[in-house]
């Protein structure tokens, strides 16, 4: 089976980097055998260019590729914010670029998927994929929040907006009897992935959740990245390091 790279989000190590400087991440990704990271925005201290190039430097000298900036706020489908949070957003996308960021993901929007909203989404993500061409960084949204609640909205959005626009299909933002079979029709879209489960206590993983969002992933032939969600209590690293090896002893086809 071949293996998908994979990476990690700062989300995942949040409560550490209360205490652990975020110029101490590179490092120790790095010596903990992750060549790849997600950054959320909020992570970052600044926007300034030379703190930007600073960051870039740093994760590029320990060897780790800045995989996606995840821009993690800002509403296209609300009218009263959208020019506010449009104009903030894109600032994040120039952002990745200084970072050395492959990939910006952009939240699609927060109202339900009416016509209206999914015409507001469409037009900020045609807005924000055309900056990110401009600049070198693939913008990308993901199945988050109401906009893109559903796979039938999923693949309007990117049908509309076009090959300029890319897809993160995230395995834990939806739930229901039929998540698995929403996450193979959307996994068919997928550049990225955001490998997301549970952990009961004890740090013991949920094993029927993961080897069914496998097997949706597989059944799509999905080949990119899958970056390591963990959210539970307990030590963060222990349980990166639980959910890197079930993928990559996963027997799933």
């Amino acid at each position: 089976m071949t293996q998908n790279p994979i990476a990690v989000s700062t989300w995942s190590v949040h409560n550490l980097l209360e205490k652990l400087p975020l110029e101490d991440l590179p490092m120790e990704l790095s010596q903990r055998g992750y060549k790849r990271v997600e950054i959320c925005h909020f992570h970052l201290t600044s926007q300034e260019p030379a703190y930007l190039r600073d960051m870039r430097k740093l994760f590029n000298d320990c060897g780790v590729v800045v995989q996606t900036l995840l821009i993690d706020d800002g509403d296209i489908t609300n009218p009263a914010s959208r020019d506010k949070d449009l104009k903030w957003i894109l600032s994040w996308i120039e952002a990745a670029a200084l970072l050395g960021a492959e990939n910006a993901r952009v939240i699609a929007g927060k109202a339900a998927p009416t016509k209206e909203a999914l015409a507001l989404s469409v037009d900020g993500l045609k807005i924000c994929a055309a900056l990110g061409v401009a600049h070198g960084v693939r913008v990308v949204t993901e199945n988050w929040f109401d906009t893109l609640a559903t796979p039938e909205a999923v693949h309007h959005i990117l049908d509309t907006v076009g090959p300029s626009l890319g897809f993160l299909a995230d395995t834990g933002n939806w739930h229901g009897p039929t998540k698995y079979a929403d996450l193979n029709s959307i996994f068919a879209l997928a550049e990225l992935c955001h490998a997301k489960t549970s952990f009961a206590a004890g740090l013991k993983l949920d094993q029927v959740d993961n080897a069914n969002w496998l097997m949706a992933a597989r059944a799509a032939h999905y080949t990119g990245p899958f970056t390591l969600i963990f959210a539970d209590e307990g030590d963060e690293w222990a349980g990166l390091e639980i959910e890197r090896e079930f993928i990559r002893n996963s027997t799933v086809k």
